[in-house]
């Protein structure tokens, strides 16, 4: 049975789905001339090391580089995208979505380059390793870092001691010298979280360690935010923020908290949710009409020296804590140069959009009542899942009936943000309410995310030290994002790769281009930059961690 992978739940449900994903579709050997023009942006004078601004450090950046949590260099490309083609406005009411959703049309000037003008790309598929990546783009390297652990779901880079850090379920956190792959376990899992499960992982620039856990509790589970001091080559562990048991929906729809980065002032951390899309999940009746919880489905933010905070699964009681809200697994938040805070969130098990979200404090990112820029359907009293043709049937949540007429599902909110709209030429592939696949980027129109079920991961951002082939104009942010890969359906995009990003403002959001450089990854899960490196952590058994080497 395939299904969709939940990002940040137990182990045993994380190793049923290691052979969701399937690699991408080849791409046909062309040399590119890039057009666009380039410079380069310099960050903010107060940024510090880590790509965050001077109230936010980079979560795995080193301590000199201003790029917040990217390598320096690997460049992920993304395929085509499959997600419903409707731009909205910047910030969209929460209206009933049509029957047919159209594509937008793309502005004339959107390109998806990277490069200054003047400059040749090669985009023909090179693999200068056996059975590893293949390349997208000439100016691109590649090395094998090291062979890492089944289980390891998170790596960064600490700038205080040059090596990267990589988190893993089982067998605690490790440190590794990226010249010779040489690790070292600094810490176990019991010390870091005691019986927790590990989530997420974030490094600031005085090498202090954050992690994320959560621990099932019979039919509750409950998470763990700690915090390690640098005490020689281990660390002192101390509490930040710790939840109250709340309620479990004992699918793969529980998320749990995951994602977290840090800034010099703030700590931000991810709650999934327990849902696919917002339905009711009772776990076989012990919690009776319950869809969300206080606690999940938002992002919360805590002062940087906050210890020992108990979040109680309450509104009124989380309140003061939440930062914005409308996520279903944002898994991997991160710092631009410019100080301001992106996260990818995946979609539901339908084929609506994934999405890249710009994250304001106090906006509301839509799930479960939206996806993208598309009504979630089962909002509609007269929904007949029938009907629906974006659900197919190896996902999970059509397999056990989710999708169903629900006439008590509730009012939306209010008004939405809206995702950052893709101009392509990658992920923008999105299935219409015919059934059809469509490529919004090939009929000249853009998408309010990404194809559907690409699981976008490992966002990272170079700053102005980037070779300056790769960086865009003026104000562009440039970054980086890979794709975990779709666990079913039959979408052309399947992921597994790494998308080049660059990111222009456009009212009160921002508009991108993607292109994808690298394929034929195994699972990446988490990226760190470096200078002019990027290195990405695969998922699974005989995976590697690889160092993509960026050039003029």
């Amino acid at each position: 049975m395939l299904h969709r992978l939940r990002l940040g739940i137990m182990l045993s449900l994380v190793v049923l789905l290691i052979a969701c994903g399937s690699t991408p579709a080849a791409t046909e050997p062309t040399a590119t001339t890039v057009d666009a023009t380039t410079v380069a942006t310099t960050a903010p004078a107060e940024a510090t090391a880590t790509t965050a601004p001077a109230e936010a450090t980079a979560t795995t950046a080193p301590a000199e580089a201003t790029a917040t949590t990217a390598p320096a260099e690997a460049t992920a490309t993304t395929a085509p995208a499959e997600a419903t083609a409707t731009t909205a406005p910047a910030e969209a009411t929460a209206t009933t979505a049509p029957a047919e959703a159209t594509a937008t049309t793309a502005p004339a000037e959107a390109t998806a380059t990277t490069a200054p003008v003047g400059v040749t790309i090669d985009t023909t598929p090179r693999q200068p390793i056996s059975s590893g990546p293949t390349l997208l783009d000439s100016r691109i390297d590649v090395r094998r870092v090291t062979s890492v652990p089944v289980n390891s779901i998170r790596l960064v880079y600490d700038g205080t001691t040059s090596s990267l850090l990589i988190l893993t379920m089982n067998d605690g956190l490790q440190r590794i010298n990226p010249s010779d792959g040489k690790k070292t376990i600094v810490a176990s899992t019991a010390e870091m979280m005691g019986a927790a499960v590990p989530g997420g992982l974030a490094v600031a620039n005085d090498g202090t360690v954050y992690v994320v856990g959560n621990e099932a509790v019979k039919t509750m589970t409950k998470a763990v935010i700690r915090r390690g001091r640098p005490n020689g080559a281990k660390y002192s562990w101390e509490t930040v923020a710790s939840t109250e048991a709340y309620p479990r929906s004992d699918t793969p729809f529980d998320h749990l908290f995951n994602g977290i980065v840090v800034s010099n002032k703030w700590i931000y951390v991810s709650s999934g949710s327990r849902t696919d899309h917002g339905e009711v999940e009772s776990q076989n009746g012990t919690f009776a009409d319950l869809r969300e919880a206080a606690l999940t489905s938002r992002m919360y933010r805590f002062a940087i020296d906050s210890k020992d905070i108990v979040l109680k699964n309450d509104e009124a009681a989380v309140e003061p804590y939440v930062y914005a809200r409308g996520f279903r697994n944002a898994y991997d938040p991160a710092f631009a140069p410019n100080g301001e805070l992106f996260v990818g969130d995946n979609g539901p098990d339908a084929d609506l959009p994934d999405e890249l979200n710009w994250v304001r404090q106090g906006g509301h990112f839509g799930f479960p009542w939206r996806f993208g820029d598309i009504d979630n359907p089962q909002r509609d009293p007269a929904y007949d899942p029938a009907k629906d043709l974006r659900l197919q049937p190896d996902f999970t949540a059509v397999q056990i009936g989710a999708y169903r007429n629900d006439p008590s599902y509730p009012a939306a909110p209010g008004k939405f943000l809206d995702p950052i709209i893709n101009q392509g030429p990658a992920a923008t592939n999105y299935r219409g309410a015919d059934g059809k696949s469509y490529d919004a980027a090939q009929e000249g129109k853009t998408l309010a995310g990404l194809t559907p079920h690409r699981s976008p991961l490992g966002l990272v951002f170079a700053d102005q030290t980037f070779p300056k082939s790769w960086q865009g104009a003026g104000k562009t942010l440039n970054g980086f994002l890979l794709s975990w890969g779709a666990a079913g359906g039959t979408l052309p995009d399947r992921g597994q790769d790494m998308l080049a990003l660059q990111l222009s403002k456009s009212g009160n959001n921002y508009t991108m281009t993607a292109r994808q450089i690298v394929r034929d990854l195994r699972n990446p899960i988490d990226s760190a930059i470096v200078d002019d490196k990027i290195y990405v952590l695969e998922f699974g058994d005989k995976v590697a961690i690889w160092e993509f080497t960026f050039h003029e």
